[in-house]
């Protein structure tokens, strides 16, 4: 078990791929919380696997550094995988100031200040840490309809490569992931989105992006967690700011 006496923080983590990351985790040995702002869901989703939970709102700073006091509590911190986002789409005519506002509230200022607060913690701690960002192919490319998730998951990966040149002097690695279209009760929502301004019916878009994957499908979360582990192990210490895709061959970078 590569993560045996790791103490792991996963954020977003009640569901989809936020929960494989801590199943994946516990596997390998990690001793893991999953934090979310759906407290009532973490909860149950941790006694379903066997972990902790704790209540982690990314948007507020007095939530961040509770999660990081309950970490420090039970003995640190050592990996922090900051999975917490949301999407949206729209036309850019139609793109209000509320829908950017949340979506980098969440996506990109939640990743930096859960990052910060982490950093902060793995510093005072003095023995390194493993910090891995959830990016996106959006983040690589604009795509019509996707404006502000798009710059968000940019943003995420500059993000990265700032804290990762930053921190590694500290022995702290940031890297990111960057998923292609992955499956799950999310993409009820994404599609519907694209339902709304594309006029296809429910479930066209999800058929059409699948059956776009070089690999020949949508990715799973399952997908994810081989590189969740790798890029928290000591294989990975000489690897610094990079995002990986992890996207069955939708973008080469």
């Amino acid at each position: 078990m590569r993560l045996t006496g790791k103490r792991a923080l996963i954020t977003g983590a009640a569901r989809g791929i936020g929960r494989a990351f801590a199943e994946a985790y516990l596997r390998e040995g990690a001793d893991v919380t999953i934090g979310d702002i759906n407290l009532e869901g973490a909860r149950k989703t941790a006694a379903e696997i066997g972990c902790a939970a704790v209540h982690l709102d990314v948007t507020d700073q007095a939530s961040i550094d509770a999660a990081m006091a309950v970490m420090r509590a039970g003995g640190g911190i050592d990996i922090l995988i900051n999975n917490a986002a949301i999407f949206t789409a729209a036309p850019i005519d139609e793109i209000t100031r509320a829908d950017y506002d949340r979506v980098f509230a969440i996506n990109v200022a939640g990743t930096l200040f859960t990052l910060q607060a982490a950093a902060r913690e793995m510093i005072a701690q003095g023995r390194g840490g493993k910090i891995i960002n959830m990016a996106s192919q959006a983040g690589r490319r604009g795509e019509s309809l996707v404006a502000v998730y798009c710059a968000s998951k940019a943003a995420v990966i500059s993000l990265t490569q700032s804290a990762g040149l930053n921190l590694i002097a500290h022995g702290i690695n940031v890297n990111a992931i960057a998923p292609g279209v992955v499956d799950g009760e999310h993409w009820d929502g994404v599609d519907a989105f694209f339902a709304k301004y594309e006029k296809k019916p429910l479930g066209q878009k999800k058929k059409e992006v699948g059956a776009s994957v070089p690999f020949g499908r949508m990715g799973t979360a399952a997908d994810l967690t081989g590189m969740a582990i790798f890029l928290a192990t000591p294989e990975a210490d000489y690897i610094v700011a990079q995002t990986y895709n992890v996207d069955g061959g939708n973008w080469m970078s």
